[in-house]
């Protein structure tokens, strides 16, 4: 079904906004920009992973809120090195760069979703792909960095199979997540539904 084909009152309920997220996307900023965030200030050992989590529902909520989010970053806060990394499109270019794209799409018209991602588990696998991540969606040296997309990527792609590669190779860099679902500080659960293995590396953002 094309979004023109979507029933208006369902259209109208997916674009209205939930004031409680706006709320906590609104501390976000000062948040992020503060100097015990960026210098991970209280953390002891642990990585300086932070995870946002949102009803899945208010997705467009909150890809609103991160192009608002860039602008005041980069209007206030110039000083600093923010990369937004989208899943999506860092995926699409890691499979066109590896000759997969065309492959994939193909495969998965005519043999279906199972197929495809059996013949991606290699291709895919973390140690490969974050690496690429790493090389061709980040700055040299970010100060801040923010992942979203993981809906977008599911099932091709778990968020703790990436954070979990990502762990060594970022150190302390301050990454936060956006997760359309829950997290409640050892376990993530997509769309609220889709219950993952457990993981308990990552701070909740804003509770």
């Amino acid at each position: 079904m094309s979004h023109a084909d979507t029933p208006l009152a369902h259209r109208q309920a997916v674009r209205q906004d939930d004031p409680q997220l706006k709320d906590r996307l609104n501390q976000i900023a000062d948040k992020i920009t503060s100097p015990a965030f960026l210098s991970g200030q209280g953390l002891g050992n642990e990585i300086g992973f932070w995870i946002f989590d949102y009803p899945p529902e208010h997705e467009l909520q909150v890809r609103e809120y991160l192009t608002f989010l860039e602008g005041v970053l980069s209007r206030q806060h110039s000083e600093l090195t923010v990369d937004h990394v989208n899943l999506l499109r860092v995926l699409r270019d890691y499979l066109h760069e590896r000759g997969f794209l065309d492959k994939a799409i193909a495969m998965q018209q005519t043999k279906g979703d199972a197929a495809l991602l059996k013949a991606l588990r290699g291709p895919l696998h973390m140690d490969k792909f974050a690496p690429f991540l790493i090389r061709h969606a980040l700055s040299d040296d970010p100060d801040i960095i923010l992942l979203s997309g993981v809906g977008s990527v599911w099932p091709v792609m778990r968020a703790h199979s990436l954070l979990n590669a990502l762990h060594g190779r970022l150190g302390h860099k301050p990454l936060v997540l956006f997760y359309p679902g829950r997290y409640d500080g050892q376990s993530l659960t997509l769309f609220d539904q889709i219950a993952s293995n457990h993981y308990y590396r990552a701070f909740s953002l804003v509770p």
